[in-house]
């Protein structure tokens, strides 16, 4: 107790001594501290983000131990919480604001702090920021998941200016980190080659990652991201901050180092083409960035962002999830009742829950018989389905299973009614040649009579089918020529787009809360958590391909739960059927399978393997995810999830090689497990006839088994393995 009021007198003094009085805000959670503090111009300044220390008075002492540089204005070394331009500051804002009179410049001091405890787990702290010269404020909002270790952060703007300001640049967040080196990694993407990884050390300058695409965000580049400092890091070893913004829209992510010693993230929505004109009186709320701080690898941040998603942001990510049967590689766009009637049947053979219909069930002027016409049409098909949807919906009902359905509200093809009859609700510039992506355009959700209009087709299908189990929403087509027919100021069309589309979903979840829906855009090019809030998952890739797949999906687990990830076998790939079967259980596990073409045995294996991932679903959907083993690096990639109670783990081992030499099979370190517990291993869902070369009756210590590992066999003619740890 002397030791601690000795050394706050310190500080005490030396605050006064170097007249540096201090306003210190401490935004908290279990293992991380975020501390903003006032400096000698009223600034905001971004102190330190890390490891909590055991002595909260010591945090005021850490911006004194800046370097000093005589001669400077220290204005490279400013650390602003949230940076505006045209005044002192020289580097990358995160507000740029263009005032009622013209002027271009802003200054952001503080003004107060509220705290409020929302709930045992979760703090929201605001700082509020005021211009001296104008009547414009900022609210910094964090909120703090203590126990996850996970801070959303966004920013509030508003003014009283006597006539609108534009709104040049608006970012969510700034985040200031101290260290000698930083290294990024991020996530680049094509059609099915979603989620390629890449890290490098940022040197010198600006790296910026963003997307200007309208909608399918994340074709190119992925808005979630990782930042490791002083060296990279390993899954369970170094510093690393992961992040992931909260918007489905146009994004930016600007990494911009300065002083040889701070890298700022500025994350929010892409300010080109989008300034923003904000009259007096209204608010612009930022979407939200999500991050946590590890210092324990990227395994932990990963885990943190997961348990936070499945508890606070991911529509039901605490429940269950159904299984699936998908008839779009079985028929294409060729099917009929008798057709879609014997693959309900299918779906209650094979075992899983919703029988799901994909593209092509609608249109009658343009029949929707290719990807040509008839989108935005949609009223059932009478040639193909001469006893409507309806009638399908009770035949899977009669039979067991539930009846889903394929979507695509926000497009429309030019060979369609809707075309016809509404050229006014379509995205697209008068005056110049129209461009079609996949033969179709978006639809101008920026206009309220389009959001009642996707809404309603929304409806009228529960209406048709009130019992409809599953919705796949689809979303193929980027904005060319943007330009909306209604909108008075084009400067906020792409942000008007995206609150258009949640404006919709968000009244579809008010009236059917429950209903699952899968996210899809063409693959994984619309993943984000603002999106997550209405949907049940998302389709990670159109890549099918299980070892493909094997990637893309380790990717993804860095910043979203299996619990949301659907993984289909299908047809593509040369992969025994148990590899592909083993490869999407690491998810929510569905089919798009021609059941009745399938042998006895992979009939029978299939049946017993949905039974198998019945038993364990839950623990692969809401326990620890563990990266055991990296695909890249080595010939078998393993992964693992543990429950709660470490009493059980799914380990999920592949052969991943390329060459034609065997493996060399070693033991893989597990993780997760409790040391002083015993286990025992038992391989699981083989195929008929297979031999499993584990011992099930020999016991290990969990000590053991994390310090030595254990070696699943696995190989060239051996490809995939998944074994069940299970506490006795």
């Amino acid at each position: 107790m002397i030791r601690k009021f000795l050394t706050s007198f310190v500080l005490l003094m030396l605050m006064v001594l170097t007249g540096m009085a201090q306003k210190t805000i401490s935004i908290a959670t279990k293992s991380n501290v975020l501390i903003l503090e006032t400096d000698k111009d009223n600034s905001v300044i971004s102190t330190y983000i890390g490891r909590k220390l055991d002595n909260d008075d010591e945090y005021s002492a850490i911006q004194q131990l800046d370097k000093y540089v005589p001669g400077s204005d220290d204005l490279f070394n400013k650390r602003e919480a949230y940076i505006a331009s045209g005044s002192l500051n020289l580097l990358e804002p995160a507000l740029s604001v263009t005032h009622a009179d013209g002027n271009k410049s802003t200054v952001l001091e503080f003004l107060s702090v509220d705290e409020k405890q929302i709930d045992p787990n979760r703090k929201l702290t605001v700082v509020h920021l005021k211009d001296p010269k104008y009547n414009f404020e900022v609210a910094l909002n964090y909120l703090a998941y203590f126990k996850e270790d996970v801070i959303e952060q966004w920013a509030e703007i508003k003014h009283q200016e006597k006539g609108a300001i534009v709104l040049n640049k608006y970012a969510s967040a700034n985040l200031t980190l101290s260290g000698k080196k930083f290294f990024l990694k991020n996530h680049y993407s094509g059609w099915g080659r979603e989620m390629r990884s890449e890290e490098q050390q940022l040197l010198h300058g600006i790296k910026t990652i963003d997307s200007k695409l309208g909608t399918r965000e994340n074709l190119l580049n992925s808005s979630s991201f990782m930042v490791s400092v002083d060296r990279p890091a390993t899954e369970d070893q170094g510093d690393v901050i992961a992040g992931s913004l909260e918007w489905t829209g146009n994004f930016k992510l600007d990494f911009e180092t300065f002083d040889e010693y701070y890298l700022r993230i500025t994350a929010g929505i892409n300010n080109f083409p989008s300034d923003y004109t904000l009259k007096p009186g209204e608010n612009f709320v930022t979407p939200r960035l999500v991050y946590t701080y590890s210092s324990n690898g990227r395994g932990q941040a990963s885990r943190n962002l997961q348990n936070w998603a499945r508890s606070y942001q991911l529509r039901e990510g605490s429940g269950e999830r159904l299984s699936i049967l998908n008839n779009w590689e079985t028929t294409y766009f060729d099917f009929n009742d008798e057709k879609l009637s014997s693959l309900i049947l299918d779906t209650k053979k094979l075992g899983v829950d919703v029988f799901l219909l994909d593209d092509g069930w609608f249109g009658n002027k343009y029949p929707r018989n290719n990807a040509t016409g008839g989108l935005g049409d949609w009223q059932y098909n009478r040639q193909k389905l001469k006893n409507g949807i309806s009638t399908l919906g009770k035949e899977a009902t009669a039979a067991g299973v539930k009846f889903g359905i394929w979507l695509e509200p926000e497009m429309v093809n030019p060979k369609s009614e809707l075309y016809e009859n509404h050229p006014d609700w379509i995205i697209r510039q008068p005056e110049r040649r129209e461009y079609y992506m996949r033969n179709q355009l978006v639809l101008d959700l920026t206009n309220p009579k389009v959001q009642d209009f996707v809404y309603q087709t929304v409806d009228d299908i529960f209406k048709e089918v009130p019992e409809l189990g599953f919705i796949k929403w689809d979303c193929n087509s980027l904005i060319y020529n943007a330009n909306s027919p209604t909108l008075k100021n084009q400067g906020s069309f792409y942000v008007d787009y995206v609150r258009g589309l949640n404006k919709v979903l968000e009244r579809i979840r008010k009236k059917y809360p429950k209903t699952p829906m899968m996210l899809c855009a063409g693959g994984g090019s619309r993943v984000d958590y603002a999106a997550l809030q209405y949907f049940t998952e998302f389709w990670p890739s159109d890549n099918t391909n299980p070892f493909d797949r094997i990637f893309i999906q380790w990717e993804y687990s860095y910043y979203f739960p299996s619990i949301a990830m659907d993984n289909h076998i299908t047809a593509m790939g040369s992969q025994p059927l148990k590899f592909k079967t083993d490869v999407a259980m690491m998810g929510k596990l569905g089919y798009d399978v021609k059941v009745n073409e399938l042998s006895p045995k992979d009939l029978s294996f299939s049946q017993n393997a949905v039974a198998v991932y019945n038993s364990i679903k839950d623990i692969i959907w809401h326990g620890q995810q563990y990266r055991l083993q990296d695909p890249y690096e080595n010939s078998v990639a393993s992964v693992a999830y543990v429950n709660e109670q470490q009493t059980t783990a799914i380990v999920f081992n592949y052969y991943v090689s390329t060459l034609i030499s065997p493996a060399i099979t070693i033991p893989i370190k597990l993780k997760g497990l409790d040391a002083s517990k015993k286990y025992k291993i038992e391989e699981i869902n083989q195929y008929p006839g297979s031999r499993s070369y584990i011992d099930k009756d020999k016991v290990y210590s969990g000590d053991f088994l994390m310090k030595i590992g254990f070696n699943p066999q696995v190989d060239a003619r051996r490809t995939s393995v998944v074994l069940k740890v299970t506490a006795i």
